[in-house]
């Protein structure tokens, strides 16, 4: 039987798909629990500078938890919180991974759908998808790493209009509101490879001190603070600055050397 979730490598890019097509890839715990080894495994392999997830281009990114099993994975409080801390935990492999993570969504990206999209650093929809945070036509209350996640993209106003509603949003306003960086007409997976071969082109060690010295702004470094004094010296130790200031000055492209 073929796991609900896959990864297969198409150097320099790492693709984790959602394979439960018969399910519009609602997220069962059993997928959720994958992700870290996924994540992991992407991020430990050296031919891998971008990683990239989505749905298996059918037509669908996620249409959110899969309610049939709520009634076991939240039917006791222990039961609940187990299964709060496996989702957080794929969530956070994700948000944390040193490579770049971006999200391609087309069709519905609902409920733990934007989860997974918020989670990554960028994200590119399709003009025809769409977009909902539903916990409150269920009974249920955002968890708070989501929360946080969506208040960073979107900002509280646009956020509580989401959560207090459920309702559904067209590409264009998730756009508009910051939900989603970037719009295409196109087939989506063709947009957002074409966005991580740009990534993967540029020096892989600042593709991932930018990722750190995003984070750790957004979690309580002080610009003026160690830590991110030290991330922004380490850039002038690299061997990749003096790669990138020698093909500068003799117009030529950058051999990095930072796998």
């Amino acid at each position: 039987m073929t796991h609900p979730l896959t990864l297969w490598f198409d150097p320099p890019v790492g693709e984790i798909v959602l394979a439960r097509p018969e399910r519009r890839n609602a997220l069962n715990v059993e997928m959720w629990e994958a992700i870290p080894a996924l994540v992991d495994a992407a991020n430990s392999d050296a031919r891998v500078k971008v990683i990239l997830l989505h749905g298996g281009g059918g037509g669908v990114f996620a249409a959110g938890a899969d309610i049939s099993e709520f009634g076991v994975v939240y039917g006791t409080e222990d039961a609940a919180r187990r299964s709060g801390r496996i989702i957080a935990a794929a969530l956070n492999a994700l948000e944390e991974s040193a490579k770049p993570v971006i999200a391609a969504i087309e069709g519905p990206c609902v409920g733990g759908g934007v989860s997974l999209a918020a989670a990554c650093d960028l994200r590119v929809a399709h003009a025809g998808a769409t977009f909902g945070v539903t916990p409150a036509k269920l009974g249920l209350v955002y968890p708070p790493g989501d929360m946080r996640r969506l208040l960073q993209l979107i900002g509280p106003g646009a956020s509580k209009d989401l959560l207090l509603t459920g309702r559904l949003i067209p590409a264009a306003e998730a756009k508009a509101m910051g939900l989603v960086d970037r719009l295409t007409d196109e087939p989506v997976l063709e947009a957002a490879r074409a966005l991580a071969m740009e990534i993967a082109g540029v020096s892989q060690w600042s593709a991932r001190a930018i990722k750190q010295m995003i984070r750790g702004l957004q979690t309580g470094w002080r610009e003026d603070g160690p830590e991110a004094e030290a991330l922004f010296l380490e850039g002038f130790a690299n061997p990749d600055f003096s790669e990138g200031v020698s093909a500068f000055l003799e117009k030529r492209r950058a051999d990095w050397k930072v796998s």
